[in-house]
């Protein structure tokens, strides 16, 4: 699908791997290690295939080839499977399981050989929701390759966006979706707008995308601040017999402010050297030993921790550690619920992916739904939520974490809506809009839109063959 004109650098990582494959296959060269990270990214269940079949061709060139992937369809081509766990983060770095596939799938200690077995069952929630007849209605797109077919989304509603790969999913949703809802809800009109009309925004508040861009690009930004649990746990040290004693308030518990932070660091932990013809260098601070807090509020302890060692345990012993804490609590348990357990509470967020960035926001927005006392019920502002491939790097676990989290926000009385090619997500949805048949100038048609188990009796549907497969699916 892609042009022969397309510059190189808007291209996605995973379309640039291929193309370094493709290049790879064109060589005939033996005897190569080729060592390749997630090159299933991006790619629909069709086209994943051939890419399959790519990989085999390089075996086969007896060349070695060694691919990072959490993609079901390749984990059952393998000649030999690697599990490494048995969670994220400071909790992994073990071999739980490795050999032939036939052997690997009755390893009682791989959690990736226990969903290989009996996969993630759907609908994950136990039933489907119904249909109703309050939608949010585009008619006529016609940007780039859409035929002009008009799009209904269900509101309240988890809607996925399916098709293959350049087929227009993200043109129709992020390119012209996203900004008439915007629009109209800010009073203003798109000029020359590829749609004729959108109707059916009477309640809603906002259109939030949630992507996988940075969350901060400094040091000083972390998941707490992020989500607003620092404030909550600067509080709590402030409140100790302790602190009141020394008349530290919750200022000095920043490291952002001078009065309890590290003067030789100015807070951020590191100290950056600059090296001649060489780039900037950064090494942990001699004088807290990375903490980030200077002498002033080390005598300060919560649970016997000071806040910079607080800062240093993960989310998922914080869930312990506040307790006693409800909203404390409940945001650190939110972190656990999208699979973000594994991160500490001062992780810097220039060293978070995509993926976890994305994973990050989607707990942002969920914190809003939290209960507030004497605060606005939630549900009062609705919005249309858009995700774009929200499962790109993450294990089975990992996904059926993330739609429990979808579910979550429609149950608050949001819509959203889900770019998607990975079945498991697809097949949870309560609404499925497939476009296709193909990428680029012979895609663009809205083949499908409604409950999932009309697609399967679509005839032409690049998607329905595939979902029928899955022995986990319950239609």
């Amino acid at each position: 699908y892609l042009s022969l004109d397309r510059p190189s650098y808007t291209l996605s990582g995973g379309e640039g791997q291929r193309i370094r494959l493709a290049a790879a296959l064109s060589s005939n060269l033996s005897g190569v290690l080729y060592v390749l990270d997630e090159p299933s990214i991006g790619l629909h269940a069709r086209d994943n295939a051939k890419l399959i079949e790519s990989l085999k061709a390089l075996r086969d060139r007896s060349n070695t080839v060694v691919v990072v992937e959490h993609d079901e369809d390749t984990l059952r081509a393998a000649d030999y499977v690697i599990d490494l766990g048995p969670a994220a983060g400071m909790l992994g770095g073990e071999v739980l399981a490795q050999g032939p596939l036939k052997t690997f799938s009755k390893s009682s200690k791989s959690l990736t050989a226990q969903y290989l077995s009996k996969g993630i069952q759907h609908p994950s929630r136990g039933s489907y929701r119904t249909i109703t007849q309050e939608r949010i209605t585009l008619q006529k797109p016609t940007l780039r390759n859409l035929k002009g077919e008009t799009l209904h989304i269900p509101k309240e509603r988890l809607t996925v966006v399916c098709g293959p790969s350049g087929a227009g999913k993200s043109t129709l949703i992020r390119e012209l979706l996203a900004p008439a809802v915007a629009a109209t809800l800010a009073g203003e009109k798109i000029k020359n707008a590829d749609y004729k009309k959108i109707e059916g925004l009477s309640d809603l508040k906002g259109v939030l995308e949630v992507d996988q861009s940075p969350i901060g690009l400094t040091s000083r930004s972390t998941p707490t601040t992020y989500i607003g649990a620092f404030d909550l746990i600067r509080d709590l040290y402030a409140s100790t017999p302790e602190a009141k004693w020394r008349g530290l308030t919750r200022s000095a518990f920043s490291f952002n402010t001078a009065g309890g932070r590290c003067s030789a660091c100015l807070g951020s932990g590191t100290i950056k050297l600059e090296m001649n013809f060489l780039p900037r260098a950064s090494i942990p601070c001699d004088a807290c030993g990375g903490k980030r807090y200077g002498p002033e509020v080390e005598p300060v302890l919560w649970k016997s921790l000071t806040i910079g060692e607080c800062l240093e345990r993960t989310f998922e012993e914080a869930v312990q550690i506040f307790e006693a804490q409800p909203k404390l609590k409940a945001l650190c348990a939110l972190m656990v619920e999208t699979g973000l357990g594994y991160l500490t509470l001062g992780q810097p967020s220039p060293t978070l992916s995509g993926g976890e960035a994305q994973r990050l926001k989607l707990v942002y927005e969920l914190s809003r739904g939290l209960a507030k006392p004497g605060g606005r019920d939630p549900r009062t502002q609705k919005h249309l939520y858009i995700l774009e491939e929200p499962t790109l790097g993450l294990h089975a676990h990992d996904v059926l974490r993330l739609l429990g989290i979808l579910h979550r926000l429609v149950d608050q009385g949001h819509t959203v809506v889900v770019i998607e090619h990975h079945l498991d997500v697809i097949a949870d949805a309560d609404y499925v809009v497939e476009l296709g048949p193909t990428g680029g100038p012979l895609g663009g048609h809205i083949l499908y839109q409604g409950a999932l188990k009309g697609l399967l009796k679509i005839k032409n549907s690049p998607t329905g063959p595939f979902l029928a497969k899955m022995h986990s699916f319950c239609a």
